[in-house]
């Protein structure tokens, strides 16, 4: 059997009515849209959340919190996916970017100290955790914010 000899098995697909055809066609005169009103127009419909003019849920509802427009927020990369380059390597964002371990800097990337790591290496990064400096420095290695 080839992909242009695929056929849907018998029955499977049924031909959708066809409305406003005519009253010999079935479906004809309003077409399955009832009498009068918004619906039965030609697009007309109401919005998402329309409540037919009550206030709607969502301005009934308190809004709270607050969305702070400065917010930063860091790419963050761990210890142990920085073990997979090689002993001595200098990594950067730019190299981190480059090797996909992140897809995009946003404000920076800060490295996280979980798991471990068996590399001297010397690390480049906008932030470090605590944690992540005595893993780095731990196996030799040196950090460094750029």
């Amino acid at each position: 059997m080839k992909l242009h000899e695929l056929k849907p098995s018998e029955g499977s697909r049924k031909r959708g009515i066809r409305v406003g055809r005519g009253y010999s066609a079935k479906r004809g005169n309003r077409a399955g849209r009832g009498e009068h009103g918004q619906k039965s127009r030609s697009g007309g419909n109401v919005r998402p959340g329309f409540e037919g003019g009550q206030n709607p849920i969502y301005k009934r509802l308190p809004k709270r919190g607050f969305t702070n427009p400065g917010r930063k927020t860091y790419s963050i990369v761990n210890v142990e996916t920085l073990d997979q380059f090689d002993e001595g390597t200098e990594i950067t964002p730019e190299l981190l970017i480059e090797n996909g371990v992140v897809k995009k800097e946003n404000h920076g990337i800060k490295v996280l100290g979980n798991g471990s790591l068996n590399k001297k290496l010397t690390v480049k990064a906008n932030k470090f955790s605590a944690s992540a400096v005595k893993v780095i420095e731990g196996a030799g290695g040196t950090t460094e914010v750029v």
